[in-house]
């Protein structure tokens, strides 16, 4: 299981990375602008922003561990990964995906 310290160094260590307050989470932003994960400690989960592709295919990995987000943020490809039932390299993966999109859409 990957605990909610191992999630926060994951996504600390991407560069330019900071984390903040959000809400009942914490938020992991890229280029102190736009948010790339929030981390639940609570229910041991963090939702993803990811493109609508990327998002479907993490989703057909395993349908009851990696969701959209039951609302209108999950049609916009911000997707929910249960830290129960994934491996650490599955969340690192859907980690550098988020981060990587975020941080070009900045970067233009």
């Amino acid at each position: 299981m990957i605990t909610s310290e191992a999630f926060t160094q994951l996504a600390l260590s991407f560069p330019g990375t900071e984390s903040a307050p959000h809400f009942d989470r914490t938020a992991f932003k890229v280029v102190k602008k736009r948010i790339f994960a929030t981390l639940h400690e609570k229910s041991n989960t963090a939702n993803l922003v990811l493109s609508l592709d990327e998002q479907r295919a993490f989703c057909e990995y395993d349908t009851q561990a990696i969701y959209p987000v039951p609302n209108k943020w999950g049609e916009k490809g911000w997707t929910t990964f249960d830290f129960q039932k994934i491996s650490k390299e599955v969340l690192f993966e859907a980690l550098n995906s988020a981060y990587s999109a975020v941080f070009k859409q900045k970067s233009k």
